[in-house]
């Protein structure tokens, strides 16, 4: 990969600041990244360009656009879960082929009024892995297969696949993905770039095809944390309050153990040598213990039907109801259903659509009790690091991320995931934690 498509979001704001290249310079040299790379080359992450964006980069370098815009002149994709008008807005799915978004989400519209352009968006899994539970990542019916740009034989990791894909193989200064149980997160630490899950309802979502609204967010996927602060702030429309990295000897970081047998030695090798060089920086470690629960599928059941059709209601698909989806599938069952419906009918069938079943006002009630319990225990930490495999971020919608924390010896990368109940705590102490993690090579396509 050649130096401009390496370059981080903040560095090509700088060079596009100073002039040392042009909007349109840098987005047509993105287009034949793709064009040799992702189409001919086969990683499959663009599900559509975006025909209208050298036309928009010309207006930006005529003087059309305030240069001092945070996101000026940085062209960015976007998972096709989310509207961007003009464009189709799938989730992956034949069934929704024909829904041109008419205005932009909220998310979208913010990214455009911070300068950025929207250059196309990404293929995912299909309806964001709430299809069937056997579907493998990156795979949908519109789009076909995305493949790591590390390894194409590899598990892309996640649902916003083509977005972290994208990030990876140099087709964008960043992207926008969606997170409900590691969509973003775990794309991130499998494809060597950096993801962030803001906290829950920091970010609208309007304009996005959800999963369950208790769960989902967008977010961006960058090269650095840096980046997706700065992607973060644009998505938001609100600038954030200056934020330094955390003095590594005044970060206290929290360890959760939990399951912590799941994971391999080479990857707990990796967080070993990690807080190794934290501890002779200064900083202070707990081990605590915060486990998965198991109420996420109750969420996701039983508001995933009531959330669907509401977007649905909004938009110009044809198809406005779950059960007018499955009935779609089940007449194409050689396209559509080769890995099967399971959770697409689980929701229809297992759940009113009401949000009134017995088993989501327990979550939801379980969620307050537990959210209570994990913000207190969080509160004297920076940040808390997975080791191993829980849910609880999630579930009681902390703001999480993903760092690039080394490259493994099959020469692919491998992260790591920080969450923490303060959010400007959390970010401070990742800005830190990412100075010690070591480098991550990007792939060679």
């Amino acid at each position: 990969m050649d130096e401009l498509h390496a370059m981080c979001a903040a560095g090509l704001k700088r060079v596009i600041q100073e002039k040392r290249i042009g909007v349109e310079e840098l987005t047509r040299s993105y287009l034949r990244q793709i064009e040799q790379y992702d189409i001919a080359g086969g990683l499959n992450t663009i599900a559509q360009l975006n025909p209208a964006v050298l036309d928009q980069a010309r207006q930006q370098d005529a003087g059309f656009v305030d240069r001092n815009l945070p996101l000026f002149g940085l062209p960015i994709l976007v998972k096709d879960n989310i509207d961007v008008a003009g464009l189709r807005t799938t989730a992956g799915s034949l069934a929704l082929n024909d829904n041109v978004a008419l205005t932009d989400a909220p998310v979208i519209a913010n990214l455009r009024r911070s300068g950025a352009l929207i250059l196309g968006k990404t293929n995912m899994t299909e309806f964001a892995n709430y299809t069937a539970r056997n579907m493998p990542n990156g795979y949908s019916s519109r789009g076909g297969k995305v493949r790591s740009a590390y390894n194409r034989s590899k598990d892309p990791g996640g649902s916003s696949t083509g977005s972290a894909v994208a990030v990876s193989a140099g087709f964008c200064a960043a992207a926008i993905g969606t997170d409900t149980l590691f969509s973003i997160l775990g794309c991130a630490v499998e494809n060597g770039v950096v993801g962030l899950k803001p906290p829950h309802k920091a970010l609208s979502a309007e304009g996005i095809v959800p999963i369950a609204h208790t769960l989902d967010s967008a977010g961006p996927l960058t090269r650095t944390f840096l980046d997706a602060l700065l992607v973060y702030a644009g998505m938001r429309g609100v600038a954030f309050q200056e934020t330094t990295p955390t003095p590594p000897s005044e970060l206290r970081i929290a360890v959760n153990i939990f399951d912590r047998d799941q994971v391999s030695q080479a990857q707990l090798a990796y967080y070993e040598a990690l807080f190794h060089r934290l501890r002779a920086a200064g900083a202070e470690f707990s081990e605590i213990i915060q486990p998965s629960v198991p109420y996420l599928g109750d969420i996701m059941r039983c508001e995933f039907r009531h959330d669907l059709e509401d977007y649905l209601a909004q938009s110009t698909a044809s198809l406005k109801t779950l059960e007018d989806i499955i009935r779609f599938y089940e007449s194409n069952p050689k396209r559509m259903m080769q890995y099967g419906i399971s959770s697409l009918k689980s929701a229809l069938i297992g759940a009113t659509g009401q949000l009134d079943d017995a088993a989501y006002l327990k979550a939801m009630t379980e969620r307050e009790r537990i959210r209570s319990r994990v913000f207190n225990e969080l509160s004297q930490y920076d940040a808390c690091i997975m080791t191993g495999p829980t849910n609880i971020m999630h579930f009681v919608g902390l703001p999480c991320l993903a760092l690039k924390l080394c490259m493994a010896s099959d020469n692919t990368p491998r992260g790591v995931i920080l969450y923490g109940a303060d959010e400007n705590k959390l970010y401070m102490a990742a800005l830190a934690i990412e100075n010690y993690c070591l480098q991550v090579l990007p792939p060679e396509l």
